[in-house]
């Protein structure tokens, strides 16, 4: 007798994540112009109808599926006692948890920019909040401690580490070397900021 295996059926949480890793896979293997909701309904095992009831089209479901695989690894506050270590930390956070994320981006963007307007700018933006709170975190601590100047600490140059660690990754598509990553902050942010 053979028995017939019933596929359980996801719902919910369950069903979003394997949507969006789906998709994630689709545009890293085809790009934004080749990726199509028939393409990660087949590799979600679904059908286009229940991809269309969370997102209204492509641009919505690219970008859900980039914060979907940023949040599998987050990342997280330091909190190392000091300034200049914290920021050290956070990027090389970045530099070990992102630089896949930002390669496949970069190598996709130009033909996203193409179809939807959408500037590297408005990519960071939507996808710097968590960096952004644990960036407003560490210069605030910063600040309790003394460290820094609060009226030196302009959005621009609280940025500018991430800025420019983003920057490396558009130019070299490979992981910026922590020589690299103390030089930005010894030399160019920390004589913005200090007292």
């Amino acid at each position: 007798m053979v028995h017939a295996t019933a596929r359980r059926r996801r719902r919910g949480a369950e069903l979003e994540r394997s949507l969006l890793d789906a998709a994630w896979e689709e545009i890293s293997e085809h790009g934004y112009v080749r990726f199509t909701f028939d393409g990660v309904a087949v590799r979600a095992g679904t059908s286009k109808p229940v991809l269309y009831r969370r997102w209204p089209g492509k641009p919505e479901l690219v970008r859900a599926a980039i914060e979907h695989v940023l949040s599998k690894d987050p990342l997280t506050d330091p909190d190392t006692g000091t300034l200049r270590n914290d920021v050290i930390a956070v990027m090389r956070q970045a530099n070990d948890r992102r630089l896949g994320v930002a390669t496949a981006l970069i190598a996709h963007l130009v033909d996203l920019h193409r179809a939807t307007g959408t500037s590297i700018d408005d990519v960071r933006s939507a996808l710097a909040a968590r960096q952004t709170t644990i960036t407003n975190t560490i210069m605030r601590r910063a600040v309790e401690r003394g460290e820094v100047d609060s009226v030196k600490l302009t959005d621009r140059i609280v940025r500018l580490p991430a800025d420019l660690v983003r920057h490396e990754f558009l130019m070299t598509s490979q992981a910026v070397p922590d020589s690299d990553i103390a030089e930005i902050v010894d030399t160019i942010f920390l004589p913005l900021v200090r007292t």
